[in-house]
C-alpha cells in the first residue's frame, strides 16, 4: 500500500502545527475570551458585616483569620442573609487549575487539529481518488472517538471512588439496565423501520470471512453468529448509555437555565431550542417510514418525482449531524454561563431556608461551582464530539458523499474475496492481506457506524429529555 503519500504528509504537518501551536489554544479561547464571568465568595470580613457578626467573640490569631490549632476560622451566619455576589471575567490564569482542565484542553484541540486533518484529506481524495491506500484521517477521527469515551470513563469513575455519590452510582447502575434493555429490543427491529444497517452488515461479514477463511485453507463454521454479534452491541450500546447519563442531565439543566435568562430575546431562544431539539431529529432520520419514506420515495400531488434522491438522503443526514455539532458549539459560551450562573441562585434559594450555616460551608458552596467548570465542559463536548466523528467515519468508510445533495456520483461496490492462488513468500501475504481486507467492505462499515452513529445520537436524546422532564416536573428551584 502506498502509504507513503500525501495523506502522511498531511499527516506530519499537522503534527508539525501541533508542536508550534502550543501556546495557543481553540480551547482556552472559548473559555476565556467569550464573555464568561465566574462569581467571588464572600470572604469572611463581608460575610461578619452582613451578619452583625462581632470581631472579638472570634477566638484566633493574626487579626481573626485562622484559630489557634491551625484551621480556618469558622463561624455562623444566617441562612437567610441577603448576599449579592460579586463577579469577574475568567481569565487563563482562572483556569489553569481547575479540575479536568488538561482533558479538556487536549480533546477540544485535537478534535479540532482532527477535523483540519480530515478536510485536507477529502479535499484530496476528491481530486485523486485512493486506491490501494489506506485513509489515514480515520485514525485521527479514530483517536478522538476513543478519547472522548476515556474521559467520559474518567468523569463517570468519579461516582464510584467516591463516598459521598452513592445516589450518582445508582443511577448509573439503573442507566446500564436500562440502555442494555432498549438496545437488545433496538436490535431487533427490522431494517425495513430501523436503517441502521446491522443486519446487512452482519451478512456481508459472515459471507466474506466465510469466503477468506476457505482459501486460507482453513475449516471453520464462520464467524461468531449473529445473536453474540448484537449481544456485543447491545452491552457496548449500554455502557454508552451510561456514560451520556449525567452529561445528559446536566446539559438538560443548563438549557432549562438558559432559557429562564434569555426566554425574552426570540433568537436567542430559537436557538437555545433548536441545540436541544436536534438529538431528536437526527434519531429521527435513521427511522425509514418516518423521513427517508417521504422524501425518497412518496411523490407529492403536483409533482412526479420525490423531494430527493436516497444518495441525496443519506447525504442529507451526514450534513444535518455536522450541523448540529456547529449549533452545540456556537452556544456553548451561554450555556456555561448559565452554569456559572448557578452560584448566585444557589444563594437566592438558601434565603428561603431557616437555620444558620458556617461561612466555610457557604464559600465552598460557592466555590464548587466555578471549581467544576471544566468537567461541565467536558460533560457538554464530548457526546457532540463522539457524534461528528463516528459520523465522519459513517460517511468515508461506508463509501458515502458529501455532494449528494446537489448531483448523484458512482455507489461504491462491496469486493469480493479473491481465491488464494498459489503463489509464495511476500506476494502470498500480501495477496492474504488484500484478501482480508474485502471482508470488511463499505456494507460492514455502514452497519457498525451506522449503528453507532444513530445510538449516540439517541442515548443523547434520552437523557437530555429526562434531564429536561425532571427539570420541567420535579424540580422546586
Amino acid at each position: 500500500m502506498a502509504l507513503l503519500g500525501a495523506q502522511l504528509v498531511i499527516t506530519l504537518i499537522m503534527v508539525s502545527i501541533i508542536q508550534k501551536l502550543g501556546n495557543y489554544s481553540f480551547a482556552r479561547w472559548l473559555l476565556c475570551s467569550q464573555g464568561l464571568y465566574r462569581y467571588l465568595y464572600p470572604d469572611n470580613t463581608e460575610l461578619k458585616a452582613l451578619a452583625g457578626v462581632p470581631k472579638d467573640k472570634i477566638k484566633g490569631k493574626k487579626g481573626g483569620k485562622v484559630e489557634s490549632n491551625g484551621k480556618p476560622e469558622t463561624f455562623h451566619i444566617p441562612r437567610s442573609l441577603d448576599i449579592q455576589l460579586e463577579t469577574a471575567p475568567v481569565t487563563p490564569l482562572d483556569v489553569v487549575h481547575l479540575r479536568f482542565y488538561t482533558e479538556y484542553l487536549w480533546i477540544v484541540d485535537f478534535s479540532l487539529y482532527s477535523a483540519i486533518v480530515y478536510i485536507m484529506s477529502e479535499v484530496y481524495t476528491s481530486i485523486f481518488p485512493l486506491k490501494d491506500e489506506f485513509n489515514l484521517s480515520m485514525v485521527w477521527c479514530l483517536l478522538v472517538v476513543l478519547f472522548s469515551i476515556k474521559i467520559l470513563l474518567s468523569l463517570t469513575k468519579q461516582y464510584f471512588t467516591s463516598e459521598e455519590s452513592m445516589g450518582e452510582r445508582s443511577t448509573c447502575i439503573v442507566a446500564f439496565c436500562v440502555f442494555l434493555l432498549l438496545a437488545m429490543m433496538v436490535l431487533i427491529v427490522d431494517e425495513r423501520n430501523l436503517e441502521v444497517g446491522v443486519d446487512p452488515a452482519y451478512d456481508s461479514f459472515y459471507d466474506n470471512a466465510s469466503k477468506f477463511l476457505e482459501n486460507q485453507g482453513l475449516t471453520s463454521v464462520g464467524p461468531a453468529s449473529k445473536l453474540i454479534l448484537k449481544l456485543s452491541f447491545a452491552v457496548w450500546a449500554a455502557v454508552i448509555g451510561t456514560l451520556f447519563t449525567f452529561p445528559g442531565l446536566r446539559v438538560a439543566r443548563m438549557h432549562w437555565d438558559s432559557l429562564r435568562y434569555y426566554g425574552d430575546d426570540k433568537v436567542k431562544s430559537l436557538l437555545l431550542n433548536l441545540n436541544f431539539a436536534m438529538p431528536f431529529v437526527l434519531v429521527l432520520l435513521w427511522v425509514r417510514p418516518i423521513t427517508r419514506h417521504y422524501l425518497t420515495v412518496r411523490v407529492f400531488s403536483g409533482m412526479d418525482k420525490p423531494l430527493m434522491t436516497s444518495q441525496a438522503y443519506d447525504t442529507l443526514r451526514l450534513v444535518m449531524v455536522v450541523v448540529t455539532a456547529a449549533v452545540r458549539l456556537l452556544v456553548m459560551p451561554r450555556q456555561l454561563q448559565a452554569y456559572l450562573d448557578m452560584a448566585q441562585r444557589r444563594l437566592d434559594v438558601q434565603k428561603k431556608e431557616a437555620g444558620r450555616i458556617t461561612n466555610i460551608e457557604l464559600q465552598k458552596k460557592v466555590a464548587s461551582v466555578f471549581y467544576y467548570l471544566c468537567v461541565v465542559a467536558l460533560q457538554y463536548i464530548c457526546p457532540v464530539v463522539m457524534v461528528l466523528y463516528l459520523t465522519l467515519m459513517y460517511k468515508t468508510l461506508g463509501g458515502y458523499t458529501w455532494t449528494g445533495l446537489f448531483y448523484e456520483t458512482p455507489e461504491m461496490c462491496s469486493a469480493e474475496a479473491r481465491p488464494l492462488e498459489p503463489v509464495e513468500g511476500v506476494e502470498q501475504y500480501q495477496l492474504a492481506w488484500e484478501n482480508l481486507k474485502m471482508v470488511f467492505t463499505a456494507e460492514v462499515y455502514r452497519g457498525v457506524f451506522g449503528f453507532a452513529t444513530w445510538w449516540c445520537c439517541c442515548a443523547w436524546f434520552i437523557t437530555t429529555s429526562l434531564g429536561m422532564a425532571y427539570q420541567t416536573y420535579f424540580r422546586i428551584s
